[in-house]
């Protein structure tokens, strides 16, 4: 079963916000961070329950090669992305979006 994705507005801004930091460190390395989160997202469609609880019904994966989990909670059949967060930036920030 795939699951739908709903990646919320906080989240979009997340990843925009990394997009263009990394860009700015180097031409192209922004795109490679969004191409794995793309194949995070796609994982987490194909099989949410895969990955542990992180606090309450959240749930998180981490991001090959950078440092940032993608946090998200699993509704019958639809993931809702929460944040794209860096794994050292203090964890209150996403749980505050629940």
């Amino acid at each position: 079963m795939t699951y739908s994705l709903v990646v919320r507005p906080e989240a979009e801004r997340d990843m925009s916000e990394a997009y263009q930091w990394y860009e700015e460190q180097r031409g192209g390395l922004g795109e490679d961070f969004l191409l794995c989160v793309e194949v995070a997202l796609g994982s987490i469609q194909e099989s949410p329950q895969r990955y542990p609880v992180v606090y309450e019904d959240v749930r998180r994966i981490l991001v090959r090669r950078f440092p940032y989990g993608i946090f998200y909670c699993v509704q019958e059949s639809t993931v809702s992305v929460l944040a794209v967060f860096h794994c050292s930036r203090h964890p209150r920030g996403w749980q505050d979006r629940r």
